[in-house]
């Protein structure tokens, strides 16, 4: 029922938008015959905000893959650079908890572990929204950054790197089978906010899936329990992404680069200095708004990768 619900509604607004073209077209063309050349202005006005709302229809339209309607899990881990690609790693989760709010999807931390000096070594969100999944899943990749580094006396240009990784939070109705013989279970001690409780006691989770290697941790529960039912709900959400990743080739290339964080590996460049650029290296989308990216503008990113993943084309724009 929410699938199609899902598309209904997208029907519903390719078609109201289809009838408000055709009213357009009757007014404008009574207004030219009229010589009303305020009413062709508002007419004009209307059908650019039309225009918008149909790009975003089609690129809603690309989200048919079966988990795109879910919400996501991101993580964010530092890589190499020291303090500077902890301090990326912040960015980096400012920047989608950002996007996450002005697209009025809701935000939860899941895990986060601080670096010695600033940011973070590596964190987790949960994004619930609308296609939350759906958008977020050609984020994953290493993102590398390039900047005066505002940790060094001698204010030198550095390089720093951090990854991305996102998979779909499992639907509670899709039984996902894991041999507890499978996962080691440690706990430890959770670090940063949460008061004395969650500093004094054994509280955190973490789970490792021998089989494969996944390893899922959660800390911002108060209690043991709590923290161990989240961490097997994102074990369960990390294998059924693997699945997926299985049945689909493309995306397989974006696991590949887990493996390194560093050099030849990025999907993405920002650079702060000496001149101001976001670049994506897929799909060579770049802009000069380096801020309003950092600020969570990247659905011109999102949109011009789902559209690649999926092998959509486009038409140029009329001259």
């Amino acid at each position: 029922m929410r699938e199609r619900t899902r598309l209904a509604d997208q029907v519903e607004r390719v078609r109201k938008l289809e009838r408000e073209l055709a009213d357009h077209r009757e007014l404008a063309q009574m207004a030219e015959e009229e010589g009303d050349s305020s009413s062709l202005d508002d007419i004009a006005a209307q059908l650019a905000e039309m225009k918008e709302l149909a790009a975003k229809a089609e690129l809603e339209a690309l989200l048919s893959g079966e988990a795109d309607g879910s919400d996501a899990y991101l993580e964010v881990n530092a890589g190499a650079g020291g303090t500077e690609s902890t301090d990326w790693a912040n960015m980096l989760l400012r920047m989608y908890t950002r996007w996450a709010s002005a697209h009025g999807m809701e935000v939860e931390l899941i895990e986060e572990t601080a670096g010695e000096q600033v940011g973070v070594k590596s964190a987790t969100i949960r994004v619930s929204g609308q296609n939350a999944y759906g958008w977020l899943k050609t984020e994953a990749g290493v993102h590398r950054l390039v900047r005066i580094s505002p940790f060094d006396a001698a204010a030198k240009r550095h390089t720093s790197f951090a990854s991305i990784w996102v998979y779909p939070v499992v639907d509670d109705r899709i039984e996902i089978e894991i041999n507890p013989a499978d996962v080691r279970t440690d706990t430890y001690r959770s670090s940063g906010a949460g008061g004395q409780h969650v500093n004094k006691t054994d509280s955190a989770v973490r789970l490792t899936h021998n089989p494969t290697g996944i390893v899922v941790a959660c800390q911002t529960q108060r209690s043991q329990h709590q923290n161990r039912e989240q961490a097997w709900k994102m074990l369960r959400a990390r294998l059924y992404e693997r699945e997926l990743q299985m049945r689909e080739a493309a995306a397989q290339a974006v696991e590949d680069q887990k493996t390194d964080i560093g050099w030849g590996h990025q999907i993405r460049s920002y650079v702060l200095q000496p001149y101001q650029m976001v670049k994506d290296l897929r799909t060579q989308v770049e802009t000069s708004d380096t801020q309003g990216v950092l600020d969570g503008d990247l659905d011109a990113f999102m949109g011009a990768s789902l559209a690649q993943r999926v092998g959509a084309t486009r038409d140029p724009e009329p001259a």
